[in-house]
């Protein structure tokens, strides 16, 4: 059987009968990679009277010819017409004068508890699959090669019906840590298409500190248009002036209780709990020094603190990019937008979180997967990228050529 090229109804079809698929499989995403200049096939496989198999393949020029790539997907009803669809893409590729065709499941490989411990065994049934069908496997890997990794961390929100249970699913440092950001009077919006300049400010900071390369305005403008309601452009902000009023009121509500036990204490009634008060009273002095600082820089005004886009899509919420401003660590404002975006999937009856990519080292050195963590997910590992060649003689040729031209 062949590839059958879907319309946008045959495509959300497909898309409202499987159980699983990632926000790259989708319409949205087909709008957003049309509007960048792509090349753009709803590839679909029909078996059984039905289309049981779907992808978003989008172009990209290369030098001697065109790389195809199928990115987390594709969509299938049951795994046994993978085999088929694989073969008929691959002929397809060929028939179109691709050089290369790229195919990065999204079906997991390995699942890890969230602290690396393999709990199922590797499923070398997916790699199998794609090698019998003339794919080269890129190999299993950690880290990150041109922006991709094949570590997900991910959390399961079915079940969780209330804040307060979303809550007690946190880790034991996660907990405390919401808690304690909830304290500090920080506010949550979403940003409109004209304030995506604020979010560029964020994420390019970020990516600056930490050596990355930035999207531009003009890709999360286009983002923006393409997703429409289903994507977030959310911020944090917190007005110190504000801050500094909440601190008092609640240091004075401490002082009270701390007079109260100091009334006790003084007719003999001793409590383990008045040195533990007093401790938090000298925080709080600590705390509003440090206010008055940030207040003399800042005045009286909203300060933006952190910023993520999260895209809701049928299947799952993903935490797609974000960024942050170092002296602002100490208030936990991204931990705020997480459990925001958590709540809000479980408004929506969205029961599957992917915060995405993490390197895949359980070390210690991976930054990302430990503030992950502080939300007692697991791991999923993906198998890696797939390379189908339909000219392989002609893709030796040309990359020979552009060895000797110095081109990568």
């Amino acid at each position: 059987m062949s590839i059958r090229i879907l319309d946008a109804a045959q495509f959300a079809d497909l898309t409202a009968r499987v159980s699983s698929g990632s926000y790259s499989q989708s319409e949205q995403m087909v709008s957003l990679l049309l509007s960048r200049g792509y090349t753009v096939y709803r590839a679909g496989y029909e078996a059984d009277g039905a289309v049981q198999v779907g992808a978003v393949v989008y172009t990209l020029p290369m030098f001697g010819g065109e790389r195809w790539e199928v990115h987390t997907g594709p969509l299938y009803t049951d795994e046994r017409y993978l085999d088929g669809f694989y073969r008929a893409l691959a002929a397809f590729a060929t028939s179109k004068g691709a050089l290369e065709l790229v195919v990065r499941p999204n079906t997991s490989y390995r699942l890890y508890d969230s602290n690396g411990e393999p709990t199922s065994e590797p499923r070398q049934d997916i790699i199998d699959r794609l090698v019998a069908a003339g794919y080269v496997h890129g190999g299993l890997s950690t880290g990150y090669t041109n922006g991709y990794g094949d570590w997900r961390y991910v959390k399961d929100l079915s079940g969780i019906e209330t804040r307060a249970q979303l809550l007690k699913s946190f880790s034991k440092r996660g907990k405390p840590l919401v808690k304690k950001a909830n304290t500090f009077g920080i506010k949550l919006r979403a940003l409109g298409r004209d304030e995506l300049h604020i979010f560029k400010q964020i994420t390019e900071a970020t990516s600056d500190r930490r050596e990355y390369e930035d999207k531009t305005l003009e890709y999360y403008q286009k983002f923006y248009d393409a997703f429409g309601e289903a994507a977030e452009f959310m911020v944090t902000s917190l007005n110190f002036h504000e801050y500094a009023q909440n601190l008092k009121e609640s240091q004075a509500k401490l002082a009270e209780k701390i007079a109260k036990l100091e009334e006790r204490a003084a007719k003999g009634k001793k409590s383990g709990e008045l040195n533990e008060l007093r401790d938090q009273y000298k925080t709080f002095d600590v705390r509003l020094e440090e206010a008055q600082e940030f207040i003399s820089r800042y005045g009286d005004q909203d300060v933006i603190l952190s910023g993520s886009l999260f895209v809701y899509a049928p299947h799952e919420t993903v935490y797609l990019f974000s960024g942050s401003y170092p002296e602002f660590n100490r208030f936990y404002a991204p931990a705020l937008l997480q459990e925001h975006v958590m709540m809000k999937s479980i408004e929506r009856g969205v029961p599957f979180y992917n915060f995405l990519g993490i390197t895949g080292q359980f070390d210690g050195s991976d930054g990302v997967l430990r503030f992950k963590q502080n939300f007692d997910g697991y791991v999923i590992q993906l198998p890696g990228a797939f390379t189908y060649y339909p000219s392989p003689l002609k893709y030796r040729v040309i990359s020979l050529v552009k060895k000797v031209l110095g081109r990568s």
